[in-house]
C-alpha cells in the first residue's frame, strides 16, 4: 500500500505493508534513523514522534493510520521550544549513552510548546514514558526548566 502524508514539513508518499509500524517505515522507507527502537511495545518512548503536533509512539502505530498526518521525527524538529531543548541539553549535559535521547528531546517540546513553564509534576507526567537506561532524569528536568527560562517562561 502507499500511504501520503506530510514529513518534517515536506509531502511524502512511502510504500509500505499498511500494519507495518510508522517506526520501520521512517527508519526503513524514509532512510530517518533518529527515531529509535526501544521495546516495541509502545512502553520507553525511544521512537516519539510528533503526530500532528502530539508525542506519539511509532513503533505501535501501523503506517496506514497516518494517511494525511503531519509526521514530524527528531531531524524535522525545528521551533523557539526545539532550539531552547537542545541548547539545555548541551548546556547541561544531559545526554550519557543518548540511546532514548531522541524520544526524550520529541516529548520535552512538546511540553515547553502547550506548558510554557512547567513545573517538576507537569515535566514528570509529560516524561513519564520516556525510559533512560543511564537514569539521567535529573539533568533532563533541569535542561526542561532551564529550556522554558531560555525561552521567557
Amino acid at each position: 500500500m502507499s500511504v501520503t502524508f506530510e514529513l518534517n514539513g515536506k509531502p511524502v508518499t512511502l510504500d509500505a505493508e499498511a500494519d507495518m509500524p510508522l517506526l520501520w517505515a521512517l527508519r526503513e522507507k524514509a532512510d530517518l534513523p533518529g527515531t529509535k527502537f526501544g521495546c516495541g511495545i509502545a512502553q520507553c518512548g525511544a521512537c516519539t514522534v510528533h503526530i500532528d503536533g502530539v508525542p506519539s509512539r511509532s513503533c505501535s502505530i501501523p503506517v496506514s493510520t497516518i494517511e494525511g498526518a503531519k509526521v514530524v521525527t527528531i531531524e524535522g524538529l525545528s521551533g523557539k521550544a526545539a532550539q531552547a531543548v537542545q541548547a539545555s541539553w548541551q548546556k547541561l549535559n544531559v545526554v550519557q549513552c543518548g540511546y532514548c535521547q531522541s524520544g526524550q528531546i520529541m516529548s520535552a517540546v512538546a511540553l515547553l510548546e502547550t506548558i510554557p513553564k512547567p513545573t517538576d509534576q507537569d515535566i514528570d507526567v509529560a516524561m513519564s514514558g520516556n525510559i533512560c537506561r543511564c537514569a539521567t532524569y535529573h539533568r533532563i528536568r533541569a535542561a526542561i526548566h532551564d529550556a522554558a527560562l531560555s525561552m521567557g517562561a
